[in-house]
């Protein structure tokens, strides 16, 4: 019997999780800090870089996604790769704000063409039965990842910002490229089926239909409703997922591209030792991941992804009024835990609301909201700290933000 392929596709797309994450989701509090020490740019300024990328992300999110239902993942994330490589090169060239700016459109393009989104839309068309633990199991890399921020702040450190952004575009052209070519759309593009199912139980078992010749997606499953992109937005829970994930974003943004700045303002921590707090999130995102994982697929999703929230919101507050290393390694482990908890079950969560036939243009119509998170919690938070001169009521201002996304999961519960 041949093997199946789906978790194959899983470690491609885990994989390119972890270059994304280690390279830029939560190494660029590195490369603010150290572009405001070399540059004398303003916080709120670069700051805006990371919301440009999260409005980029926004803008193309519905898209991108049609194009993933229509073509299939595979070649996105090709594109994604060379374009995510040429931006990290443009960026290690740039001299102004301008130019800064520009290579940041390239990087963020190629960054958002190969995402966890894209990757995601991927793992759900090849599981049903195992896709919240499919799609843990991605995370694993972007966990791991970011283990390895540590060493793109000592890098910055010790070459300079300008050789760690060329040598990271040189890496994930290299590294990514084979692993792009992995990320086979759907099963049928291998001749399997859904959770490897053999060919003569297609219709006599649910999530194994026949595919659609028009466009290649899977028919329904037995038992699943297939929701339009349309239909999906006329339904309560869509929009409270999307205001809930939006409201994570606020925290995770936050501390992605200013806790490392807090700690070395507010503690006197130096750059790499800092840069630790990053590392022992991502611990705690690794053991959050790991609980996904273990969780069986019968326990309600939307319960999971609202205690999640109180996670974040209790890392937010720690790390805002710590006043020492056991505080802030406490912080980063909630925090983190949060996070690698709730990201799969999010994505689950909408594959098995919505079926899986137009995932791809529901998740990117989800990003338009999702970027006020992404967008609001860098700004809010760079905007506070120009003007009081620290980081605490903007990070207090985004844990209360995060406490209310935990009564939109706790809402949304599945439509009709």
């Amino acid at each position: 019997m041949k093997k199946f392929y789906g978790w194959r596709v899983v470690v491609a797309g885990g994989t390119l999780q972890f270059f994304q994450s280690m390279l830029l989701n939560q190494a660029f509090g590195a490369y603010l800090a150290a572009l405001v020490q070399d540059r004398g740019w303003s916080k709120t300024a670069l700051s805006g870089a990371a919301a440009l990328k999260s409005t980029e992300a926004a803008i193309l999110g519905p898209a991108l996604g049609w194009m993933v239902d229509r073509f299939g993942s595979q070649r996105i994330v090709r594109a994604g790769v060379l374009l995510f490589g040429v931006g990290f090169m443009l960026l290690s060239q740039t001299d102004t704000l301008a130019t800064f700016y520009a290579a940041f459109v390239v990087l963020a393009l190629g960054a958002s063409m190969c995402s966890n989104m894209v990757v995601s839309v991927a793992i759900i068309q090849w599981f049903e039965k195992h896709r919240a633990r499919a799609l843990s199991s991605s995370q694993f890399g972007a966990a791991i990842g970011g283990l390895f921020v540590f060493a793109v702040a000592w890098a910055i450190q010790s070459y300079g910002w300008r050789v760690t952004a060329f040598g990271s575009g040189v890496m994930l052209i290299v590294c990514g490229w084979p692993l792009a070519n992995m990320v086979h759309s759907r099963p049928e593009d291998v001749g399997q089926r859904i959770d490897g199912r053999p060919p003569d139980s297609e219709t006599a078992r649910a999530g194994s239909a026949p595919v659609d010749a028009a466009t290649r997606a899977p028919r329904a499953a037995v038992g699943q409703r297939e929701y339009t992109a349309r239909e999906a937005l006329r339904t309560r829970a869509f929009w409270l997922l999307s205001l809930g994930h939006a409201c994570s974003l606020f925290v995770v943004s936050a501390i992605n591209v200013h806790a490392i700045t807090h700690i070395m303002e507010g503690l006197g921590y130096s750059l790499a030792l800092a840069s630790l707090y990053i590392t022992i999130a991502t611990a705690g995102q690794f053991v959050g991941v790991v609980c996904g994982w273990a969780i069986p697929e019968r326990i309600e999703k939307r319960k999971v992804t609202a205690l999640t929230m109180l996670f974040h919101a209790t890392g937010m507050l720690l790390l805002t009024y710590a006043t020492g290393p056991v505080i802030l390694v406490l912080s980063a482990l909630v925090h983190g835990m949060g996070w690698g908890l709730r990201g799969p079950f999010i994505s689950a969560m909408r594959a098995d609301y919505f079926g899986r036939n137009s995932i791809g243009m529901i998740l990117g119509l989800s990003s338009m909201i999702m970027v006020f998170g992404q967008i609001g919690g860098p700004l809010i938070a760079g905007a506070f700290a120009d003007w009081l001169g620290n980081y605490r009521v903007g990070f207090t201002i985004i844990a209360a933000l995060a406490a209310v996304g935990s009564l939109f999961f706790w809402m949304a519960k599945r439509p009709g």
